[in-house]
Protein backbone atom coordinates (compact mmCIF):
# COMPACT_ATOMS: atom_id res chain seq x y z
CA UNK A 1 0.00 0.00 0.00
CA UNK A 2 1.31 3.33 -0.80
CA UNK A 3 1.72 6.23 1.66
CA UNK A 4 0.56 9.86 1.03
CA UNK A 5 3.08 11.96 2.12
CA UNK A 6 2.89 15.93 2.56
CA UNK A 7 5.64 17.72 2.07
CA UNK A 8 5.99 21.37 3.10
CA UNK A 9 7.76 23.40 0.48
CA UNK A 10 9.35 26.21 -1.05
CA UNK A 11 10.11 26.83 -4.47
CA UNK A 12 14.30 26.20 -4.82
CA UNK A 13 14.42 25.58 -0.68
CA UNK A 14 15.98 22.49 0.57
CA UNK A 15 12.40 21.19 -0.14
CA UNK A 16 13.07 20.96 -3.95
CA UNK A 17 15.94 18.12 -3.08
CA UNK A 18 13.40 16.26 -0.86
CA UNK A 19 10.68 16.69 -3.56
CA UNK A 20 13.01 15.07 -6.45
CA UNK A 21 13.84 12.10 -4.32
CA UNK A 22 9.80 11.49 -3.74
CA UNK A 23 9.12 11.78 -7.68
CA UNK A 24 11.89 9.69 -8.10
CA UNK A 25 10.14 6.88 -5.49
CA UNK A 26 6.63 7.32 -7.58
CA UNK A 27 5.03 7.83 -3.89
CA UNK A 28 2.06 9.74 -4.00
CA UNK A 29 2.28 13.44 -1.95
CA UNK A 30 0.40 16.49 -1.27
CA UNK A 31 2.21 19.92 -1.26
CA UNK A 32 1.88 22.57 1.05
CA UNK A 33 3.60 25.75 0.33
CA UNK A 34 5.22 27.65 3.22
CA UNK A 35 5.15 31.03 1.86
CA UNK A 36 8.75 33.07 2.68
CA UNK A 37 7.35 36.44 1.54
CA UNK A 38 5.13 36.13 4.35
CA UNK A 39 7.57 34.41 6.47
CA UNK A 40 5.13 31.44 6.60
CA UNK A 41 8.30 29.24 8.34
CA UNK A 42 8.66 31.51 11.61
CA UNK A 43 4.63 31.08 12.11
CA UNK A 44 2.94 29.12 14.47
CA UNK A 45 1.38 26.75 12.50
CA UNK A 46 4.70 25.89 10.66
CA UNK A 47 6.79 25.94 13.66
CA UNK A 48 4.73 22.79 15.52
CA UNK A 49 5.68 20.81 12.80
CA UNK A 50 9.86 22.11 12.10
CA UNK A 51 10.61 24.59 15.46
CA UNK A 52 13.73 25.47 13.74
CA UNK A 53 11.34 27.44 11.22
CA UNK A 54 13.84 25.73 8.60
CA UNK A 55 12.09 24.42 4.72
CA UNK A 56 11.42 21.34 4.47
CA UNK A 57 8.95 19.65 6.87
CA UNK A 58 7.46 15.99 5.25
CA UNK A 59 4.63 14.68 7.01
CA UNK A 60 4.33 10.97 7.15
CA UNK A 61 2.54 8.06 8.94
CA UNK A 62 5.44 8.03 11.30
CA UNK A 63 5.33 11.44 11.93
CA UNK A 64 7.20 15.01 10.98
CA UNK A 65 10.49 14.72 9.80
CA UNK A 66 12.25 17.58 8.97
CA UNK A 67 16.12 17.96 8.12
CA UNK A 68 16.98 17.35 4.55
CA UNK A 69 19.58 14.43 5.11
CA UNK A 70 17.28 12.70 7.49
CA UNK A 71 14.02 12.70 5.49
CA UNK A 72 16.09 11.37 2.20
CA UNK A 73 17.46 8.25 3.85
CA UNK A 74 14.25 8.05 5.92
CA UNK A 75 12.62 7.92 2.69
CA UNK A 76 15.35 5.55 0.99
CA UNK A 77 15.35 3.28 3.79
CA UNK A 78 11.72 2.79 3.28
CA UNK A 79 10.96 2.45 -0.20
CA UNK A 80 14.20 1.65 -1.76
CA UNK A 81 15.98 2.01 -5.34
CA UNK A 82 17.62 5.40 -4.64
CA UNK A 83 20.29 5.04 -2.31
CA UNK A 84 22.43 2.01 -0.91
CA UNK A 85 19.98 -0.91 1.03
CA UNK A 86 21.90 -1.68 4.36
CA UNK A 87 23.37 -4.54 3.53
CA UNK A 88 25.09 -3.37 0.79
CA UNK A 89 28.76 -3.13 0.49
CA UNK A 90 28.07 0.59 -1.21
CA UNK A 91 26.08 1.79 2.47
CA UNK A 92 29.05 2.92 3.61
CA UNK A 93 30.57 5.29 0.67
CA UNK A 94 26.65 6.51 0.52
CA UNK A 95 26.46 7.53 4.04
CA UNK A 96 30.03 9.50 4.62
CA UNK A 97 29.23 11.66 1.17
CA UNK A 98 25.20 12.46 2.66
CA UNK A 99 26.66 13.20 5.74
CA UNK A 100 29.37 15.48 4.59
CA UNK A 101 26.58 16.85 1.82
CA UNK A 102 24.13 17.87 5.01
CA UNK A 103 26.79 19.07 8.05
CA UNK A 104 29.67 20.60 5.71
CA UNK A 105 28.49 21.41 2.13
CA UNK A 106 25.33 22.67 2.58
CA UNK A 107 25.68 24.08 6.76
CA UNK A 108 28.66 25.75 4.31
CA UNK A 109 26.58 27.24 1.66
CA UNK A 110 23.88 28.56 4.28
CA UNK A 111 26.50 30.97 6.13
CA UNK A 112 27.82 31.91 2.73
CA UNK A 113 24.56 32.71 1.88
CA UNK A 114 23.31 34.39 5.37
CA UNK A 115 26.66 35.58 7.06
CA UNK A 116 25.27 38.04 8.78
CA UNK A 117 23.42 35.06 11.11
CA UNK A 118 26.82 34.57 12.55
CA UNK A 119 29.08 37.32 12.48
CA UNK A 120 28.99 41.01 11.99
CA UNK A 121 28.76 42.97 9.47
CA UNK A 122 32.41 43.94 8.96
CA UNK A 123 33.54 40.86 8.95
CA UNK A 124 31.17 39.30 6.08
CA UNK A 125 33.49 39.05 3.19
CA UNK A 126 36.32 37.26 5.26
CA UNK A 127 34.17 34.77 6.53
CA UNK A 128 32.82 34.43 2.90
CA UNK A 129 36.24 34.10 1.77
CA UNK A 130 37.52 31.69 3.92
CA UNK A 131 34.23 29.92 3.40
CA UNK A 132 34.78 29.36 -0.63
CA UNK A 133 38.36 28.14 -0.30
CA UNK A 134 36.83 25.39 2.22
CA UNK A 135 34.20 24.43 -0.07
CA UNK A 136 35.87 24.66 -3.60
CA UNK A 137 38.69 22.75 -1.73
CA UNK A 138 36.43 19.68 -0.74
CA UNK A 139 34.17 19.43 -3.41
CA UNK A 140 35.22 16.21 -5.38
CA UNK A 141 32.43 13.49 -5.91
CA UNK A 142 32.32 10.54 -7.95
CA UNK A 143 29.61 10.73 -10.98
CA UNK A 144 28.71 7.23 -9.56
CA UNK A 145 27.46 8.32 -6.44
CA UNK A 146 23.29 6.63 -5.76
CA UNK A 147 20.57 9.06 -6.55
CA UNK A 148 19.61 10.68 -3.49
CA UNK A 149 23.42 11.96 -3.44
CA UNK A 150 23.23 13.50 -6.89
CA UNK A 151 20.12 15.19 -6.16
CA UNK A 152 21.33 16.99 -2.98
CA UNK A 153 25.34 17.76 -4.78
CA UNK A 154 23.53 19.69 -8.04
CA UNK A 155 20.95 21.50 -5.85
CA UNK A 156 23.74 22.56 -3.71
CA UNK A 157 25.64 22.94 -7.38
CA UNK A 158 22.95 25.18 -8.27
CA UNK A 159 22.67 27.15 -5.65
CA UNK A 160 26.68 27.81 -4.79
CA UNK A 161 26.29 29.44 -8.55
CA UNK A 162 23.31 31.95 -7.88
CA UNK A 163 23.97 32.72 -4.72
CA UNK A 164 25.31 34.84 -2.35
CA UNK A 165 24.35 37.67 -4.89
CA UNK A 166 27.20 39.94 -3.36
CA UNK A 167 29.57 37.70 -3.89
CA UNK A 168 31.47 36.87 -7.08
CA UNK A 169 29.66 34.92 -9.45
CA UNK A 170 32.58 32.74 -10.64
CA UNK A 171 34.12 31.33 -7.13
CA UNK A 172 32.80 27.96 -8.12
CA UNK A 173 34.45 26.74 -11.21
CA UNK A 174 32.41 23.88 -12.43
CA UNK A 175 35.11 23.09 -15.20
CA UNK A 176 37.18 22.21 -12.58
CA UNK A 177 34.73 19.29 -11.97
CA UNK A 178 33.95 16.97 -14.79
CA UNK A 179 32.61 14.26 -13.05
CA UNK A 180 30.23 17.23 -11.22
CA UNK A 181 29.25 18.58 -14.77
CA UNK A 182 28.83 15.43 -16.20
CA UNK A 183 26.47 14.42 -13.41
CA UNK A 184 24.49 17.49 -13.24
CA UNK A 185 23.90 17.15 -17.21
CA UNK A 186 22.51 13.85 -16.84
CA UNK A 187 20.15 13.92 -13.73
CA UNK A 188 19.08 17.42 -15.09
CA UNK A 189 17.70 15.24 -17.96
CA UNK A 190 15.78 12.46 -15.37
CA UNK A 191 11.69 12.81 -16.06
CA UNK A 192 11.36 13.60 -11.74
CA UNK A 193 13.52 16.75 -12.12
CA UNK A 194 11.84 17.86 -15.78
CA UNK A 195 8.34 17.70 -13.14
CA UNK A 196 9.91 20.08 -10.83
CA UNK A 197 11.83 22.24 -12.72
CA UNK A 198 8.69 22.97 -14.47
CA UNK A 199 6.24 23.37 -11.73
CA UNK A 200 9.13 25.57 -9.41
CA UNK A 201 10.46 27.50 -12.37
CA UNK A 202 13.89 26.14 -12.05
CA UNK A 203 14.60 27.33 -16.25
CA UNK A 204 15.73 24.74 -18.86
CA UNK A 205 19.27 23.67 -17.34
CA UNK A 206 19.07 23.78 -13.50
CA UNK A 207 22.11 22.89 -12.97
CA UNK A 208 24.85 23.41 -15.37
CA UNK A 209 23.83 26.73 -15.75
CA UNK A 210 20.77 28.07 -13.29
CA UNK A 211 18.54 31.22 -13.67
CA UNK A 212 16.89 32.73 -10.66
CA UNK A 213 13.55 30.40 -9.79
CA UNK A 214 10.27 31.54 -11.65
CA UNK A 215 7.37 29.42 -9.81
CA UNK A 216 4.38 28.70 -10.95
CA UNK A 217 3.40 29.72 -7.32
CA UNK A 218 5.12 31.02 -3.94
CA UNK A 219 8.29 32.71 -3.91
CA UNK A 220 11.82 31.12 -4.34
CA UNK A 221 13.00 34.10 -1.74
Amino acid sequence: MKENYKLHYAPDNASMIVRIALEMTGEPYDLELVDRRQSQQRSPKYLSLNPLGMIPALQTHDGVLFETGAILLWLADRHGGVFPAQNDVARADGLKWLFFLSNSLQANLWQMFYPEKFISPEHTDALRNGLAQRITSCVVFDDSAPSILDIYVCACLRWAKLYPSAYSKDWVKVQHYPNLLSLAKRLQAHPAVKVVQREEGLGPTPFTQPTYANPMIGSAT
